[in-house]
């Protein structure tokens, strides 16, 4: 008979004044208990909690039958991601492509379920093993390749979100990646969090390339990454990670010198997640931060060692403002 799923590790972000045993006793969750019926009371309740004007609640599946939790808050007067109001034009795009973004997103869930999500970014735009994925990422090159002007300008003005998200998958295929850079970044503001992630995903990938194939018209700055460290959305934080660790492989003090200056406190509590697989990403970040090498990060995860990475970090962090 198959165990019915229940929490498993809850994560917290965000939290300044508020604690997390504060936000556990006002919905009465906790490790091993059953799973809350519903995300939206969840978000309800903590909302009423004083200081907190934002909340985001997600579940993440699956370890065995436990499903584990993220709690994240955005405090009064304390730092937060700030994004654009939403577009009002009335820009948009092809029903037929459309159709496809939605039928590809279907196929790179199956793919992953199927274990053939693995991906080649090395050209600069994402390449999945699996072939039916393959195909779709195939008829975005040839749609980009003659459409960027049309995918800008949904980016820049299309009131509908799910169009403008699709737009910021497709229009990282363009063959002149330094062409669509500035679009991207500026998708990165989007009021969307569907948005900012595709956006995320498509600079990524042509930070991957511009490190193989170094190219001075590709110039991707790391400033609203560091700022979506510090947001309330749990796919900000995870996906600007990412980002951050193809931006500083190697090196570049100015993107590590604005984490600490901007976004510290955000990625010591993310270096403390209990869920190992969210956890791990942040805490090589912060490694880099503290001037360790990738090496020195993964033998003191391995020990279960993360307190000597924070507070070298953190004394990094000091040093410098002194």
């Amino acid at each position: 008979m198959a165990q019915m799923p229940h929490l498993g590790d809850i994560n917290f972000y965000g939290l300044h004044k508020v604690s997390a045993e504060k936000i556990l006793s006002t919905i009465n969750v906790r490790p091993g208990g059953p799973l809350p019926p519903s995300k939206g009371d969840l978000e309800d309740e903590i909302a009423k909690i004083p200081g907190v004007v934002a909340v985001e609640v997600q579940a993440v599946c699956c370890e065995g039958s436990a499903t584990d939790l993220f709690i994240g808050i955005e405090e009064r007067s304390e730092a937060h991601a700030s994004f654009r109001s939403p577009p009002g034009g009335s820009a948009s795009l092809p029903q037929d492509l459309l159709d496809s973004y939605h039928d590809f997103l279907g196929a790179v869930m199956r793919a992953a379920v199927n274990g053939k999500a693995d991906e080649d970014l090395t050209a600069g735009h994402a390449l999945m093993a699996d072939p039916l994925v393959r195909g779709f990422q195939s008829y975005f090159l040839a749609f980009a390749a003659d459409h960027v002007p049309l995918l800008r300008e949904v980016l820049r003005n299309g009131s509908v979100a799910d169009e403008r998200a699709a737009a910021a998958t497709i229009i990282g295929y363009a063959p002149n990646k330094g062409d669509v850079v500035n679009d991207l970044q500026y998708a990165l503001q989007d009021p969307d969090d569907a948005v900012r992630t595709n956006a995320t995903r498509a600079l990524a990938a042509i930070a991957v390339m511009a490190q193989k194939k170094p190219d001075p018209a590709i110039r991707i700055s790391p400033t609203w990454f560091v700022e979506m460290l510090n947001s309330v959305v749990l796919s900000d934080r995870v996906e600007s990670t990412k980002a951050l660790l193809i931006l500083t492989e190697g090196g570049n003090q100015a993107a590590l010198d604005l984490i600490r200056e901007r976004a510290l406190p955000a990625l010591v509590e993310m270096s403390q997640w209990k869920t190992l697989r969210y956890a791990l990403p942040p805490f090589l970040l912060l490694g880099r931060v503290a001037g360790l090498t990738d090496d020195q990060v993964h033998q003191s995860w391995e020990k279960g060692d993360r307190r000597t990475v924070i507070e070298r970090a953190q004394a990094s962090a000091k040093k410098r403002a002194g």
